[in-house]
């Protein structure tokens, strides 16, 4: 049976090269360019390597063209509507699947309680930052400082070194990113309660104060509902895993050099730090709020068609997605399910939103162009909701995404024919 193929003819020598194609289970095929140096003294030019694929993985899959967003080849909206985030988590750095019932999943979730306290050097760190640090400087920080106290999983050789090294982290990011919010206000740590699941102890260690003789509390304590706790895991799904964006990526060539694992995720956060990537829901929301009312929508819509103005819509398009985000759906749904259920938004930032979409949708401009909400455009504001500071949107990005950054760097360390990255380059120097 013959190889599939495709061949690559250079209109100026003559020289012809074929190239094995890979048949993907999804999506289409990709040239194996692996060795098109070798073969014919060129390589290929791919700015952004939007064209490109850097490595073969099973763990997510998106399709742009229809929208279509899996973890390992399960919607995205069926794990939203029947799945816990931490058992989400489990789907996607083990091989075990799903939890089969309701003891697999707590067992996963009580072991991620368990690990989420602190070292205590490590919370000794939080004093040399300022406190008005931006927590996504903070935790990209304390996370490399991880690398020097659990130095050992530098070298894994088995599932259980990689299991704890993922559950770890996993674990620890909930209780570092509500210990860099409360430095940042002065306010004290608070510890993490082991009676409370992932989601909700985050919320607690966010909110409450110490327990004493004259218990207070710091946004209530005791108003954590169980709809925010719902609400905040269906977020942290569905940022859980998205393929190969920068901050994964980066993760993987930083993990091809043999760091310690934890130096490389801690890359992986200073990539999503910036505002066109995970810091894309707070700009989201400056923007909302600069438009100012829903008077003002076609204004600036009209800016954005307007070559000569700098203005560009946050929150709308995106790199893979030439369909509306399913991410985005969801969000648009679940926000307006928890403002029925009694968790009020900002009506008058949620009203333009809608507005910008309606006007947008609507619009040859953006028709023409493919542009769709993405999973941007409606997460600031239900988080706002949730009473979460604007200054920990991206800190609560990392948190969902850690999951989708442990599992691929698990899978690309244990890849026996992985090789240091090195991209070529084309020099148009002297």
């Amino acid at each position: 049976m013959s190889k599939d193929t495709v061949t690559l003819t250079n209109n100026t020598t003559g020289e012809s090269f074929d190239f094995d194609l890979i048949t993907c289970t999804r999506g289409p095929k990709a040239i194996n360019f692996s060795k098109l140096f070798e073969t014919a003294k060129l390589f290929s030019y791919d700015p952004g390597y939007s064209s490109t694929a850097g490595c073969e993985s099973t763990i997510s899959y998106v399709n742009g063209k229809n929208g279509e967003l899996l973890y390992k080849g399960i919607p995205i909206q069926e794990l939203v509507a029947n799945y816990k985030f931490t058992d989400v988590c489990r789907l996607l750095i083990t091989d075990e699947g799903l939890p089969k019932n309701q003891n697999e999943s707590d067992e996963f979730d009580i072991e991620l309680r368990h690990r989420g306290f602190l070292h205590e050097r490590l919370k000794s760190v939080f004093t040399a930052f300022p406190d008005k640090a931006h927590p996504m400087a903070t935790l990209s920080a304390l996370v490399s400082v991880l690398a020097t106290l659990y130095y050992d999983h530098k070298d894994m050789d088995d599932e259980d070194d990689y299991q704890t090294m993922a559950r770890r982290i996993i674990a620890k990011t909930a209780t570092m990113v509500a210990f860099c919010y409360r430095h940042s206000i002065g306010a004290p740590f608070i510890e993490p309660d082991v009676e409370k699941s992932y989601v909700e102890n985050f919320l607690y260690m966010l909110r409450g104060y110490p327990h004493g003789r004259f218990k207070r509390k710091l946004q209530g304590e005791e108003s954590i509902r169980p709809v925010e706790v719902e609400a905040l895991d269906k977020i942290l799904t569905l940022h859980a895993e998205h393929g190969q964006n920068a901050s994964t990526t980066t993760v993987r060539n930083v993990a091809s050099t043999g760091v310690h694992p934890y130096a490389a995720i801690s890359s992986g956060i200073s990539a999503l730090w910036g505002p066109a990537h995970g810091g894309a829901n707070e700009a989201v929301l400056r923007q909302l709020n600069e438009i100012g009312d829903v008077n003002n929508v076609d204004k600036y819509i009209e800016r954005v068609k307007d070559k000569n103005d700098p203005f560009r819509l946050m929150g709308f398009g995106h790199r893979v997605y030439k369909n509306y985000d399913p991410r985005a759906k969801t969000l648009k749904a679940l926000k307006d399910d928890l403002n029925k259920r009694g968790i009020k938004m900002d009506m008058r930032l949620s009203e333009i939103a809608e507005k910008v979409e309606e006007v947008a949708l609507n619009d040859s401009y953006f028709i023409e162009r493919k542009l769709y909400p993405n999973v941007d455009f409606y997460s600031g504001i239900i988080l706002t909701a949730l009473k979460i500071p604007t200054e920990l949107f991206t800190p609560i990005f990392v948190l969902g995404r850690m999951p989708g950054w442990c599992a691929n760097l698990i899978e690309h360390v244990k890849d026996p024919s992985v090789r240091i990255t090195r991209p070529r380059q084309v020099y148009l120097g002297k």
